[in-house]
C-alpha cells in the first residue's frame, strides 16, 4: 500500500511538472503572425516597393500582436492607398484584389471576424500606363516653369498634375497675387486609349500689398523689436521670399523656439493682406561645455553662458572661456582664453546688426609666449540664407616673447570677412560647400608693430557618393604682407601640424627656420586636406584622410617647406553630432614620426 502511493505520489509530481513545463513553454512562445504576400505581375522594382510600401495591411498582419480586427481595418483603407500609389506612376485602371483568408476584405463584416487571420494576400493588376492627351493649365502667370512631366506624350502621373497646380499657384504669389486659387479641374481619363485629358484653371485674383504685422500672443522681445527684426515691406507687393525673409530674421536672433507668419485670410479695402505674427520664446540662459583630446597637444576644455534677449530686445551676450594644452607634450604650455560678445539685431535696417566684443588671451605655444587683449565694435550684414558677412574696427596689444626677443606692439585691427554656407549640416555634412574669406588690415600704433593686412582663405566641399559615402575636401590659405614677421604677433603668422592643419605631425611642428636653431611662424600657408567618411551601421562610421600643409617665410610663398600626415579615424552619430576619434602618422616631411590620436564632437571640417 506505501509503495502504491509512492508510486501515485510520484505520477503526480510527473504530471505536475509537464504541466508547468507546457505552460512554461506556451508562455514563451513567439506570438503567432499570418502570413503575407503581394503580387504586381509586370510591376518594376521601384513600382512593387511602393505598393508594399503603401499596404499597411502586410505590416499589420506580420505584427505578432496584431488582431483580426487591425488587419481588417488596414486591409480596407489600403484599397485607397494603393490607388494612391498606382495614380502617382500613370496607371489608372488597376483591378486590386485583397483577400484575407480567401475572402475579399471589403465583403467581410466587421460584426462577422474571425478569431484570427492566417492569410493575407494582394493581388494587383496594375493594366496599363496612361498618357497625356492634353497637359493643361491656364492663366500662368509671366516666367512661370512648369515640371517636364506636365506635357502630351508624357506618362500622366498624378504628381505631376499635383506639381503642375503648384507651380501655376507659386508662379502667381511670386507676381504679388497672394489669394490665387485653383479653379476648374477638369481630368478626364480615356480607357480605350489609356490617356489622360487634363485641363486645370488658375483664379489669381487681385495683386496684394503688404499689410501690418499683427503679433498674437506673447513674447519677452518687445512689440517694436520684433517688427524691427522681422523687417516686413508693410506697403510694398506682396512676395513670398519676402515673407520668408522675414521669418529667417526672427529665427537667426536664436531667441525664439519656433516663429511662425500666417496670412490674413481676407484683404482691407485698400488691398492690402495683414501677416500674423507667432513665436515662442526660447529659453534665455544657456548654457554649455566641449572638450577635444590629442595625445600630443594635451587636453582642450571650453565653456560659454549665452544670454539670448538680454535688454527685451533680441540682443545677444556670449562669454567664452577656454583653456587648452592641458598635459600636453610636445613644447609650449596651457593656453587661456576669456571673451564677451553682445549682439544687437536689427541695427541698421533688418538685416544689418551691431555687435561689441573684449578679449583676453594667454598663447603658450612652442615657439612663443603671447598675452593679448583685445576690444571693439563691428557690424554684421545677412545678404542672403548662404551669404553673410562682418565688418570690426578692434584696438589689439601684445606682449610676445619668440626666438627674435622681447617686444610688445599695438594695432588697429580692420577685419571684414564674408562666408558663404550652403552645407546641408552644419555639423556633420554630407553635401554642399563652405567658403569663407577674410581681409584684415593693420595699422601700428605703438611699439615694436609694423602695418600691413592679412588675407586667409577657407573653402570646403562636399559630396555624397550613393548612400554610405561621403567624399570631403578642404583648401585653406593665408597671407601677411606689407609686415615683417617681427612687427607683427606670433598669432597673425601661420605654422602647421595638429588638429586643425595637419593630423599625423606635431602641433605647429612646421615654422620658418631662422639660423641657430630659432623658429617662426611664416607669413604664408597652405593646408590641404580630404577625407572619404563611410558609414557602416546603425551609427557607425570609418573615415580615411590625408592632410598636407605649407609654411612660407614670404608673403606669396617661396622659401618654405611641406609636411602631410594621413590616417584612418572612427565617427559614431549622437544625433547631435559625431564624436570622432582619428589615428594619425606623417606620411612626409620631416617634422615628427610616430602616432598620434585625435577625440572631439563634430567632423574634423
Amino acid at each position: 500500500m506505501g509503495g502504491d502511493r509512492g508510486r501515485v505520489l510520484a505520477e503526480s509530481n510527473r504530471t505536475g511538472c509537464l504541466v508547468a513545463l507546457v505552460a512554461l513553454a506556451l508562455s514563451s512562445a513567439p506570438a503567432w503572425a499570418a502570413e503575407v504576400r503581394l503580387s504586381a505581375p509586370g510591376a518594376s522594382d521601384g513600382l512593387r516597393d511602393a505598393l508594399r510600401a503603401s499596404a499597411l495591411s502586410l505590416e499589420a498582419a506580420a505584427g505578432p500582436d496584431a488582431s483580426a480586427q487591425d488587419i481588417l481595418a488596414a486591409a480596407r483603407a489600403d484599397y485607397a492607398r494603393l490607388i494612391g500609389a498606382l495614380y502617382a506612376r500613370g496607371y489608372y485602371a488597376p483591378v486590386i484584389h485583397i483577400r484575407l483568408d480567401g475572402r475579399e476584405a471589403a465583403d467581410i463584416s466587421p460584426l462577422a471576424l474571425p478569431d484570427r487571420i492566417a492569410r493575407v494576400e494582394i493581388d494587383i493588376d496594375k493594366g496599363p500606363a496612361f498618357a497625356f492627351s492634353v497637359a493643361q493649365i491656364a492663366p500662368l502667370a509671366p516666367g512661370t516653369e512648369l515640371p517636364e512631366g506636365f506635357a502630351p506624350g508624357k506618362r500622366a502621373r498624378s504628381t505631376a498634375i499635383r506639381d503642375a497646380a503648384a507651380a501655376g499657384v507659386a508662379g502667381w504669389r511670386a507676381a504679388g497675387h497672394a489669394k490665387v486659387e485653383l479653379g476648374d479641374q477638369r481630368i478626364i481619363a480615356q480607357h480605350p486609349g489609356a490617356t489622360i485629358d487634363a485641363r486645370l484653371g488658375l483664379v489669381p485674383g487681385p495683386v496684394v500689398q503688404f499689410g501690418d504685422l499683427v503679433i498674437a500672443g506673447r513674447s519677452a522681445v518687445r512689440p517694436e523689436r520684433l517688427r524691427a527684426i522681422a523687417g516686413l515691406p508693410t506697403g510694398r507687393r506682396f512676395d513670398p521670399e519676402a515673407l520668408e525673409r522675414s521669418a529667417d530674421r526672427l529665427r537667426r536672433t536664436g531667441a525664439f523656439r519656433s516663429v511662425s507668419l500666417a496670412e490674413a485670410e481676407t484683404l482691407d479695402p485698400d488691398g492690402r493682406m495683414d501677416i500674423t505674427l507667432n513665436v515662442t520664446d526660447d529659453r534665455p540662459r544657456r548654457l554649455g561645455f566641449g572638450a577635444e583630446l590629442s595625445s600630443l597637444e594635451g587636453v582642450a576644455l571650453s565653456a560659454f553662458w549665452l544670454h539670448r534677449n538680454l535688454m527685451g530686445g533680441a540682443e545677444r551676450l556670449r562669454f567664452d572661456a577656454a583653456i587648452s594644452g592641458i598635459g600636453g607634450t610636445e613644447g609650449g604650455g596651457e593656453d587661456y582664453r576669456l571673451a564677451l560678445r553682445l549682439d544687437r539685431p536689427a541695427f541698421i535696417g533688418p538685416d544689418t546688426g551691431f555687435f561689441a566684443l573684449a578679449a583676453i588671451e594667454h598663447l603658450d605655444e612652442p615657439d612663443s609666449r603671447e598675452d593679448t587683449a583685445r576690444f571693439g565694435i563691428g557690424l554684421t550684414r545677412t545678404l542672403s540664407k548662404r551669404l553673410a558677412g562682418e565688418a570690426a574696427i578692434l584696438l589689439s596689444y601684445s606682449d610676445v616673447r619668440d626666438d627674435l626677443g622681447r617686444r610688445s606692439m599695438t594695432h588697429a585691427l580692420l577685419p571684414v570677412t564674408a562666408t558663404r554656407d550652403d552645407r546641408d549640416n552644419l555639423l556633420n555634412p554630407a553635401g554642399g560647400s563652405y567658403l569663407g574669406l577674410g581681409v584684415m588690415p593693420f595699422l601700428a600704433l605703438g611699439g615694436s608693430a609694423e602695418s600691413g593686412a592679412r588675407l586667409t582663405a577657407d573653402a570646403r566641399l562636399y559630396r555624397s557618393m550613393g548612400e554610405r559615402v561621403v567624399l570631403a575636401g578642404r583648401l585653406q590659405f593665408g597671407s601677411v604682407l606689407g609686415a615683417g614677421a617681427e612687427g607683427v604677433p606670433p598669432a597673425l603668422l601661420f605654422f602647421s601640424g595638429g588638429g586643425g592643419t595637419v593630423r599625423g605631425q606635431p602641433y605647429q611642428s612646421l615654422a620658418v627656420d631662422l639660423p641657430g636653431g630659432e623658429r617662426i611662424g611664416g607669413r604664408s600657408f597652405v593646408g590641404l586636406s580630404a577625407e572619404a567618411r563611410v558609414g557602416m551601421r546603425r551609427n557607425i562610421g570609418l573615415v580615411a584622410f590625408a592632410d598636407a600643409g605649407f609654411v612660407g617665410a614670404d608673403s606669396w610663398g617661396g622659401d618654405g617647406d611641406w609636411h602631410s600626415g594621413a590616417g584612418l579615424g572612427l565617427r559614431y552619430d549622437t544625433g547631435i553630432g559625431p564624436i570622432r576619434v582619428d589615428i594619425a602618422a606623417p606620411v612626409g616631411g620631416g617634422t615628427g614620426d610616430g602616432v598620434q590620436i585625435y577625440i572631439g564632437i563634430g567632423q574634423a571640417f
